[in-house]
This record gives C-alpha cells, structure tokens and sequence, in this order.
C-alpha cells in the first residue's frame, strides 16, 4: 500500500510540473510593439474566433483562426495615429514618443483577458519594459466589458472605438471605460424612429446570445413598443460563430423567417458571419421547397455590427436578397490613413517598421516608469479634456461616451446599376437594375445611367465606366497580313530577276519571240502591281486610299495592253488570208496601242480622284472602331476594273484563234490561261467583296490582284526562264528555223482542186487535179519575214477538146 501510495504520489507531482510548465509556455499572445516613452496597449480582432478543441487540461493559448481584414485595418490605423502624432510639433517640443503594444482579440473573451492580463501585470512590474497607460478596444461589447472589469482594478484608461452595450455608460461599474460612439440606446431609438416613418410596423428580430445582442433588443422592443411597431418574431443566435449550436440556430432562424411571409421587415443585430451563414440558408431552405428566390426577398434594418461590411452578400445580389438600410458611425477624413495604407502597399515585404503583425518585431525598453503616476493621470486628462481635430471638438461626456450621433445607411445600388422606383411602394423602396450596354453609373444609387460617347466609346451591361473602342484595321502584325505580304515580296524579287535574266539573254530566239523590249514593259507593270498591293496592309490614311487603286488600275492595264499587242503580233505572223492580214499590218502600231489603252485608264483613274476618290474612313462598330479606305465612287471603281476585264477579255478570244501555231511561237496558251485565270478571279471578287465587311475586306482583293499577277508571270515568262536555264538546245536559232518548217510542213500542205462547169466535165470526163506545196523553208533569221506562196489555177477552154490552163501566184511574206 505504501509502495502504490508512492507512485500515485510521483505520478501526482509530474502532472502538477507538466502544467506548470505548460502555463509558462502557454500564456505567450503575439503582440506588435514599437518602444517610445509612453505606451499604448490595443486589442483588436485581428482573428474571427479561436479554435474551441480543448484536449488539455492545462492552460494553454488557443489557436485562432480565420483572419479578419478589418481587424488588420483598425490595428493599422491605430499605428498610423500613433507615427502621425510622433512627428507633430506638441509632443517634438517637449523630446516625448508614443509607442504601442497591439495584442489580438481573436474576438474571444478568454484570448482578450489573457492580453489584458498583460498589460496589468507590467504594471506591477518596475523591472519590465515601459507599461502600459492606456488601452484602445475592444471591437465587440462582450469583450470590452471584460476587459474593463480587469483594467478598472487598476484604473488603466480604456477606449473603445465601436462597442455600443449601454450598460458600458454605468460609470460606478466601469469607471476607466471610455468610447468614442453613441450608445445602443441612441441607436435602437433612431432605428424605430426609422421603421415608424416609413410604416414598417410588423417587423422581425434577429439578434445575438450576448451583452451586446441581449441589451440592443431590451432597449429597440422598448422604443418600438412605443412607436407602435409589433415584433413577430425573436431569433437568438449564439455570440460565438465557431460555437457548435450555430448551424441549428440560423437554421431554425431561416425557418422562422420562411414561415412569417407576411413579416417583410427585419431588423439584425447579428454580426457580419452570422448574416452571411443566415442568406446561404435561406436560399437552401427556398430552393428545398421549391420556390422562387425572390420569397427570400425583405427590406433588412443593419445595426453597426454588420452595416457596412460588404462581405455579408457573398456571391449574392441586392436582387436576391431584397434592400438593406443600417446604421453606422460617423466617419472622419481618413486621407491620412489612405496615404499610410499606400505606402504599406508600396513597400510589400521590404517593410521594416514596427508593426509585428506583419514583420513579427519584439522589442525590449531598458527604462521603466510607474504606471500607477502616469494611468491615473492620464485617466483624468482624458474625461477633462476637451479634443480638437480638423477644427472639431470632442469631449467625453459624464458616462464617459462621446455622442457624434449616427448616419443611416442603405445598400445602395452599386455603380453599374441604377434605380428604378417600385410601383406601389415608398419612394425610398426601389430596385436597382443594370445599365444598358453603352450605358454606365459610376456612383451609388445613381437615379439614371450615363451615357457614354458611342463613336469612340462603348460599355457592357452593368458597367461602371465606359471603355474606349478599340481600333482595328488590316495591320502589318496580322498573320494573314505577312503572309500576302511575304508573297507580294516574293512576286517583286522574282520579276525583277526574270527581267535581269531576259535583259542578259536579250539576242537570243526565246527572248525575242517573248516579245523583246514588250516583256520589260510587262515585268515592270507586274512589279508596279505588287508595290500596288502592299499598299493595302497597314492603317490606312489619304494618300494610301488614293495610290492603291490607282496604281493597280494602271499598271495592270499597261500589263494586259502589252499582253494584247503580243496576242496580235502573233495573229498577224501566222493570218493566211490576204485580205484580214492587210487590214491587221494597217492597225498593227505596238506603241500606239498600248499608249491609247493606258490613257482611257488613266483618264478615268483622273476622273475617280477628281469627282470623288477614295478616302480614309471610319466606321463606328458596337465595341471596335473600324478604320478602312471608303472607294468614294463605286461607279469608277467598277469603271476601272471593268475595263482591265474587257482587255483581257479580248486577249483571251485573240489568243484562243491562235492556240495551234508553233510551239517556239505559240504564247496563246499561256496568254489564254493566265487571262482565264484572271477573268475567274475577278468574277469571283466582285460577290465576295460585295458581302464582306471588316477588317480582313482589304486582304480579298489583294489576294485577287496576286493572284493576277503570278498568274501572268508564270504562264508568260517561267516557260521561258525555263528554256532559257535547262533547255539551252531550244533556245537556238537552228531549234526555232525547224519548228517553223516542221510546222508549214503539217499544216500549209494544200490541195487545190480546180473546179469546172458541168458541160467542163462532159467534155473531159473527169475533174483535172493539181497539188502543190505552199510552203517554203523560212530564212536564216526566224524572226524575219517568211515567203508563202500560194497558187491558183484556172482553166479556159478554147475548143471542144484543147483548153489552156493559167497560173496566178501570190507572194507574200509576215514578220514574225
């Protein structure tokens, strides 16, 4: 019995150090301090709540969770207060600093006491850093009320910046207690002033377990009691958000609510995560049952708690949830702050200043001073001392409160929207509905969307600014672009080749049958086209919109003329008839031709741009600005293009006569081709330019004159290079002397028949026949004239059986 007596013992004494040492680990609270002569505490809730798991038995911190964006910022803002004063003359003058220690809430009673806990225990200690004289907070009334209780022990001011509890104004209970907003009482007043005005006088509650929730509904049940105003129904929720009847609460809180229809009015005390976990369960509750959400719409009276959170929607519309009119504290100027917030942005990490919470800096002062000299003073400055800021003055009042009264908020319609009054209600009831496209509202409850400037401007449904449009147009960066571009290049440089290689080999058979000095004229047109077409790529201006046209219209027309003096040079060499032959010799005139073909284009391309040509244009689309080239006249734009079509039309039908001469001679195949080719093209741009519209509209005729000009140059001048490069032995005069020959030989082999009368034939018996060939072999040089002589036969009678026959020859030659 003694042996197990001992060990229960042992066992005992290692629990009892277990958590002795687990108290003096676990009472440490992060804090953010800056050292200075006097020192400030705060209590913020920088956290929603502290995770409740307790698997311990020991006192230890418990973690909290759910960082709070609004805690940060009141903690910031009290850094930013205490630097700004730091730099003013009054306390510069007399060598005097503020620091801070700033401990986390984490809107938790427990975590709040343990954080005022330490601040009184410097207090009572002479060897610790510099204590604490004054303390800002707390957010919540349940927590202020805490820590006065502890704080008046020893008399350390306390100053709250937004709990409203009225039993916080009994001074012979919390004597060190001091805030800087009205009571709950003021507020609950002015909300049944609210709901008696606008008639609202069966109303809901929804409010929380706690000092603050429990004292604001004795007191607005109190004021509504009086004004009238019935309460249907009541629904308390637990004050903490972590607690585990939370959930069942704000179910049966939207059940409630579900139930009542009729009840249109509710009035909240709730905090922010309680009315957001509330709209989620409505909807659920709604949908469940299959009805519309628009049953869960109700006009919802905010107390301060949740006001002016806008974190309470969550992915909800004022359209789901119905109007929202609250309550909150007056607000200063807060530029001060707005420029501190800034340059906290703008550092990022590299910021180094005190504040812990976001670089975790502890320091230690060396002096101390007493804390009860300097609390107790400063307790009475401040309820005797009357404030100044911004030319404003602000005294604490006998209970210690300063009453800046309220201002009445309500969720106003958000820029983007407008409002639009609700027939049958109240003019201050409407419905906020979405500005139209190319409309927008830059402000809150904006009675009518503005208008942006639709020829540079456009704007999406709901939009809060207009955007400008943006500018489109055929650019030198578009895919498609280079790719035309890269061919027009390529065209160029071909031409130009070609035309070096026929200017080298200008002597020999091929060339001079090609057409000789013609087949420059052609290249230079084709590499004038090409110039032609890149002018369609790139943002258009004046000058562009003008050359284009022009000088494809131009050249082109030079091209095909040239191309139609080489169709009749050819038809001339090889016409047999005398008669047709010498009316083509007479109208044969190279130059004159092509110069008169020329100058009915250039006279209407001059026509086109004085009447009215092309211009730079642009047409405004619903979210672009479309900059193109405007033709000015169509008429002469079909003018021009049709022209070019009839020569080639012409060009074609000469060349199809021609098709069967000799094969060194013959470019009617080619020129019936590429003349073909061109005349489908151009057929098949009239429809499409007719029905496109946009930016890739200039891309279609240059794809068309492209295709044009590679056409011509591959059926006029590759064949030849062709010949030229690989087929040196045809490019010879011998080669050229042959096929001529070979060519008479098969086809001007003739044979005449002598015709005769009857009575002829009667006396003869039988026709008299002679065949001759016509041909003779062509000269030295191939290109000089050829001699064909054609012979006639005719036969005379002169007796019954004698007759005399007569030859008539014809000579003629053609230069080919």
């Amino acid at each position: 019995m003694a042996c197990a007596a001992l060990v229960v013992y042992l066992n005992l004494c290692l629990i009892i150090l277990e958590t002795g040492h687990a108290t003096e680990k676990g009472t440490r609270v992060p804090q953010a301090t800056a050292p200075g002569d006097i020192i400030i505490g705060g209590i913020f809730p920088i956290h929603e709540d502290v995770a409740k798991e307790n698997n311990s038995y020991a006192p230890h911190i418990q973690p909290c969770i759910r960082l709070d964006n609004r805690g940060l910022v009141k903690a910031l803002a009290m850094i930013n207060v205490i630097e700004t004063m730091n730099k003013s003359p009054l306390l510069a003058d007399v060598n005097i600093t503020l620091g801070y220690q700033i401990m986390d809430s984490c809107s938790d009673v427990s975590t709040a006491l343990r954080a005022t806990a330490h601040f009184t225990q410097q207090a009572n200690c002479p060897t610790c850093a510099q204590p604490v004289i004054a303390v800002i907070g707390a957010t919540h009334s349940e927590l202020s009320i805490a820590i006065a209780r502890q704080l008046t022990l020893k008399m350390i001011p306390q100053i709250s910046y937004s709990s409203t509890t009225a039993i916080l104004s009994d001074k012979s209970r919390f004597p060190a207690f001091m805030r800087t907003i009205p009571n709950d009482q003021h507020q609950t007043a002015a909300m049944a002033s609210l709901l008696s005005i606008y008639g609202w006088n069966w109303v809901g509650i929804v409010t929380t377990d706690g000092n603050y929730g429990r004292s604001a509904l004795d007191d607005f049940v109190s004021h509504a009691s009086k004004k009238g105003i019935c309460v249907a129904f009541k629904s308390i929720l637990p004050q903490s958000i972590t607690s585990q009847d939370v959930a069942s609460a704000i179910t049966a809180a939207a059940e409630t609510i579900c139930k009542n229809p009729k009840v249109q009015v509710i009035v909240s005390f709730a905090k922010a995560r309680h009315m957001m976990n509330l709209y989620e369960e409505l909807k659920n509750q709604v949908l469940k049952s299959g009805g519309a959400l628009e049953s869960m719409r109700r006009v919802w009276v905010a107390s301060d708690s949740w006001s002016s959170s806008s974190s309470v929607k969550g992915n909800f519309t004022l359209e789901d949830i119905g109007h929202v009119v609250g309550l909150t504290f007056k607000s200063g100027n807060l530029s001060s702050f707005s420029e501190y917030l800034s340059r906290l942005e703008a550092a990022g990490h590299d910021y180094t200043g005190d504040n812990s919470f976001l670089q975790e800096f502890y320091m230690k002062l060396n002096a101390s001073r007493d804390a009860k000299l300097m609390s107790e003073a400063v307790l009475e400055a401040l309820r005797m001392q009357e404030f100044k800021l911004r030319q404003k003055s602000y005294t604490f009042d006998s209970r210690g409160d300063i009453n800046l009264g309220y201002d009445v908020i309500m969720w106003s319609c958000i820029p983007g929207e407008s409002k639009k009054t609700v027939e049958g209600q109240h003019t201050c009831c409407y419905e906020c509905i979405n500005c139209t496209e190319n409309y927008y509202s830059n402000d809150t409850d904006m009675d009518q969307c503005l208008s942006c400037d639709t020829d540079t401007e456009w704007s999406p449904k709901g939009s809060s600014r207009c955007i400008f449009k943006e500018l489109l147009f055929f650019s030198w960066q578009d895919g498609f672009a280079v790719v035309l571009l890269t061919f027009s290049v390529l065209g160029i440089l071909l031409a130009l080749l070609v035309s070096a290689l026929f200017l080298r080999q200008r002597e020999t058979p091929v060339v001079k049958a090609a057409g000789g000095p013609l087949s420059q004229v052609i290249l230079f047109s084709l590499v004038i086209s090409y110039i032609s077409a890149v002018l369609f790529v790139g943002r258009p201006n004046s000058f562009q919109c003008k050359a284009r046209q022009v000088l494809f219209g131009i050249s082109f027309t030079l091209c095909v003329s040239c191309i139609l003096v080489k169709t009749l040079q050819i038809l001339l060499a090889f016409q047999f008839d005398p008669k047709l032959q010498e009316v083509l010799r007479r109208l044969y005139k190279p130059y004159v031709i092509v110069s008169i073909c020329v100058a009915l284009q250039a006279a209407t391309c001059i026509c086109w741009l004085v009447l009215k040509s092309p211009v730079n244009d642009t047409t405004s689309q619903p979210t672009t600005l479309l900059e193109e080239c405007n033709e000015g006249s169509y008429l002469a734009f079909g003018v021009m293009l049709g022209y070019i079509a009839v020569l080639a039309f012409v060009c074609f039908i000469c060349a199809f006569k021609g098709r069967k001469l000799p094969q060194q001679y013959n470019e009617a195949k080619f020129i019936t081709f590429s003349m073909l080719l061109y005349l489908i093209s151009w057929l098949l741009f009239v429809p499409v330019y007719i029905t496109t519209s946009g930016v890739y509209l200039p891309a279609v005729e240059m794809v068309v004159i492209l295709i044009s000009n590679y056409g011509i140059l591959s059926c006029h001048f590759f064949p030849k290079c062709y010949v030229i490069l690989f087929k040196k032995e045809q490019n010879t005069k011998y080669a050229f002397r042959k096929n001529l020959y070979d060519y008479s030989s098969k086809t001007t082999s003739a044979v005449s028949v002598c015709e005769s009368p009857a009575s002829d034939q009667q006396f003869s018996g039988q026709p008299y026949i002679i065949s001759a060939s016509s041909l003779s072999v062509p000269r030295a040089n191939p290109v000089e004239p050829a001699v064909r002589t054609n012979c006639r036969f005719e036969k005379s009678y002169t007796g019954l059986n004698r007759g005399s026959v007569t030859r008539h020859c014809l000579r003629r030659s053609t230069s080919i």
